[in-house]
């Protein structure tokens, strides 16, 4: 662990209307490199090293370390941008500047064995609670499991794994876990409908020792200032609770995949007549009420979530922690808008008719992408949608890491 890395770029300066124009920049050369991404299951290095020179995976990095910090919005703002080029590359840049927004909340001598080495680093995770197991051990915790889903861990030096920890057969915390590269295996098992660019290999780790401060409890990180890099890093961004607005990211792809998915439409629909009747595409009603309800729930969805995302900084700059409801009214809203979204692309695809089964029509990959990456339990409906109603009722609702 003693290689050595070029000096970094710092980007302190940058705001948060420059790391938009900068994601925006980004998308049409990552949609040109999209077929070519799917293909390796993996972002291309050149996309990788101008993702480096944009700085937009350190959007929320504390600024001491050259990051960005921006308010919580940004997480956001960034992938959606990015997922309107390809929804693989913005669900990546997602993980990257979450686990970097992560890090911060670590112990400050964590932060230094990454950032020191490297602060552009790349960080992946594996989420799954009940997919790792831990205990306690002298000065730290000993780990193991196998966590399926790391998005972008082929490329990364480190990964965060989630462990539920037991004593005496009782679970007493949740922890996530910093690991180098040098101490898991990775398998080699994406081979999947869609989102093949994100390279989510599963991550397997047996007995491997990880000391306190390379870990964090995730009830520390529920909002407000317990973590233990507070003290360094005391910015609001990172009070906004972990676990409840971390999904939005996240989301972010699929309204920026339905908004490629709408602007490839309308520009085709203008251009098209049918191939039967040579009647104009944009005359039909039906057409024009399809692209009009697409246009609706995608702006629905953008709105809600990005209302969140405004509404949990404004809450972790009062340095408040959420309620229930209010969280899990975040976590409903993320599932619904990942649901209009996926609506708004069928509705798309359905318009495109045969040409829509073609591989060298974006759609198609577009298509697959919006049904992909709403497999992800922050985008399910049954769960979120459930949960708060069971709240809203009267109900009893239990998760220690919310």
């Amino acid at each position: 662990m003693s290689e050595e890395h070029d000096p970094a770029p710092t980007f302190d300066g940058i705001t948060h209307e420059e790391a938009v124009a900068r994601a925006r920049a980004l998308a049409p050369r990552l949609r040109e490199r999209a077929a070519r991404a799917e293909s390796a299951r993996a972002l291309p290095p050149e996309t990788i090293d101008e993702l480096h020179a944009s700085g937009l995976g350190r959007a929320l990095q504390p600024k001491r370390w050259g990051g960005m910090e921006l308010e919580f919005i940004a997480y956001y703002d960034v992938t959606e941008a990015l997922a309107r080029g390809c929804a693989s590359t913005a669900w990546n840049v997602s993980q990257i500047i979450m686990h970097h927004w992560m890090l911060a909340m670590y112990d400050e001598r964590a932060q230094q064995e990454v950032w020191r080495r490297d602060p552009q680093a790349i960080i992946a995770a594996g989420i799954a609670f009940p997919q790792g197991h831990g205990r306690r051990a002298d000065g730290g915790y000993v780990i193991g499991g196998r966590w399926q889903f790391a998005s972008c861990v082929p490329t990364s030096e480190w990964c965060m794994v989630a462990a539920t920890v037991r004593e005496d057969g009782r679970v007493i915390d949740h922890r996530m876990c910093l690991l180098h590269k040098s101490q898991y295996e990775v398998v080699d098992d994406w081979r999947v409908m869609g989102m093949r660019a994100t390279g989510s290999m599963t991550v397997v780790a047996s007995d491997v020792f990880v000391p306190e401060h390379k870990t964090l409890s995730m009830y520390e990180a529920r909002g407000g200032d317990r973590f233990p890099g507070a003290r360094a890093n005391p910015a609001p961004v990172f009070r906004v609770p972990i676990l409840t607005l971390g999904g939005h990211g996240i989301v972010a792809c699929a309204v920026g995949n339905a908004q490629a998915a709408l602007d490839h439409m309308i520009a085709s629909v203008k251009e098209r007549s049918t191939s039967y009747t040579a009647m104009k595409m944009r005359d039909f009603q039906t057409v024009q009420l399809r692209i009009a309800a697409a246009g609706a729930r995608i702006d629905a969805a953008r709105l809600v979530m990005r209302n969140d995302c405004l509404d949990g900084q404004k809450i972790a700059e009062r340095n408040e922690i959420a309620d229930t409801a209010t969280k899990l009214r975040f976590k409903r809203n993320a599932a619904f808008a990942a649901s209009l979204c996926t609506e708004a692309v069928d509705m798309l695809h359905a318009m495109a008719g045969a040409n829509g089964i073609y591989e060298t029509f974006p759609l198609e990959r577009i298509f697959r992408d919006a049904h992909s990456l709403t497999g992800h339990i922050t985008c399910s409906c049954d769960t979120h949608l459930s949960t708060w109603g069971l709240a809203a009722l009267g109900g009893e609702v239990t998760n220690p890491t919310l």
